[in-house]
């Protein structure tokens, strides 16, 4: 107790306003995607199941405030434009400034471009090619970056895979390779 009160002294202590926590906070929209999926057989029959971030996140014991929320359970094959949109206006009257989107691979960056006239916020996109549920996931890992990435980046939108921090403009993804690559 001694400690904490010279501590407290030292640095001084404050109450965080609730406006000021959602700017430290990070705010995380599901949409579905190769994380979320439940497959039932080979890799052919499968359903997007509940996200799975929240359970990444515990089982890392990671120290930052964080919500959850999600939006879409698709295959990213299936968002539309209704669906971007939709995830354009959440982030954009959203209080918060630091934003991760868990999204399926195959229609990431055409997301990402939509996104890109969203001002004075942080939004980094990530999902998995190995859902998370599956012995080995890239899932964690790119979780990660993401979370990393979207507490140092200026405002802007980026795509976090691979160990690797993106423009969505300059990037494809190499379905043979399984990864992002730039162009």
């Amino acid at each position: 107790m001694a400690v904490a009160a010279a501590v407290a002294a030292v640095v001084g202590s404050r109450k965080v306003e609730d406006s000021e926590r959602r700017n430290m906070e990070i705010k995380i929209y599901t949409t579905g995607g190769t994380i979320d999926k439940v497959y039932f057989d080979k890799k052919s029959k499968y359903e997007v199941g509940e996200p799975t971030v929240e359970q990444i996140l515990r089982e890392a014991q990671v120290n930052f405030d964080y919500e959850c929320e999600s939006l879409l359970k698709k295959d990213s094959l299936d968002i539309t434009k209704d669906d971007r949109r939709l995830l354009f206006d959440q982030i954009s009257s959203d209080d918060h400034k630091h934003f991760i989107v868990i999204h399926g691979t195959d229609t990431m960056i055409e997301t990402a471009q939509e996104l890109r006239g969203i001002p004075n916020k942080v939004v980094v996109l990530t999902g998995a090619i190995e859902p998370a549920r599956s012995k080995v996931s890239d899932a964690p890992f790119n979780i990660g970056t993401a979370v990393a990435a979207v507490q140092v980046l200026p405002a802007g939108v980026y795509i976090a895979f691979n160990g690797r921090i993106y423009d969505p403009s300059k990037i494809r993804k190499n379905v043979e390779l399984n990864r992002f690559e730039e162009i």
